[in-house]
């Protein structure tokens, strides 16, 4: 049955910027390809909110704060695993920026994530060390919204997270598969359309918006 986005419906954004798409330092394959179809998803909703990776310069997350290791690498941190990365999304650099091509004037909310130079932060709702919260989720309660649909980049860490969060804080949750691209390192995209399932989040496609 198609669903009709309500007043109670929010469409959560994750992190089009342009580290993450072609020609970035943590390119996702085919990320410039849902910006489009975010873009007329967007319409549909009255409600719009938008996730921004926001790093400060030597994050913790990064393969160059850790002599001797690769992007990609896991190393323990005193919050748990931490996949290392490519130095990406350093505020006010460009590769932060949200991309040009997003049409979404309507978005009432950017949450930062990341900020916190010991702690690396996927989900919008709450960084790795599972205790520091972004406020998202006072927000989504103080405006009444029920329902969240979540699209963008990528599906297997940081939209992940934040699904998982969205549900564990009590929210209806969808993500849109089409609507999101994926890094898939290691079979992560596999495990985390198993934790999602196991967590209750709905995988619809943009077609099955009304």
């Amino acid at each position: 049955m198609p669903i009709t986005p309500r007043p109670d419906d929010l469409l959560l954004v994750v992190d089009l910027q342009y580290d993450f798409l072609p020609g970035g330092s943590l390119a996702v394959t085919g990320g410039d390809e849902i910006i489009i179809p975010i873009n007329r998803l967007g319409r549909r909703f009255d409600n719009v909110v938008m996730t921004q990776d926001w790093h400060p310069p030597g994050h913790i997350s990064f393969a160059s704060s850790h002599p001797g290791t690769q992007p990609f690498d896991v190393i323990g941190l005193p919050y748990g695993p931490q996949v290392l990365w490519p130095d990406h999304c350093v505020w006010d650099t460009h590769g932060a920026q949200f991309s040009k091509d997003i049409e979404l004037p309507h978005s009432q909310l950017t949450i930062r994530k990341g900020y916190h130079e010991v702690i690396d932060s996927y989900s919008g709702f709450e960084e790795a060390d599972r205790k520091t919260k972004t406020g998202l989720e006072g927000y989504l309660r103080e405006r009444g919204i029920r329902r969240l649909f979540v699209v963008g980049l990528a599906t297997d860490f940081c939209v992940a997270w934040t699904a998982l969060d969205a549900r564990a804080a009590g929210f209806e949750t969808y993500v849109i598969e089409d609507a999101c691209r994926a890094i898939d390192n290691g079979g992560s995209l596999a495990q985390a359309w198993a934790d999602m399932n196991a967590a209750g989040v709905n995988r619809i496609v943009a077609g099955d918006i009304a």
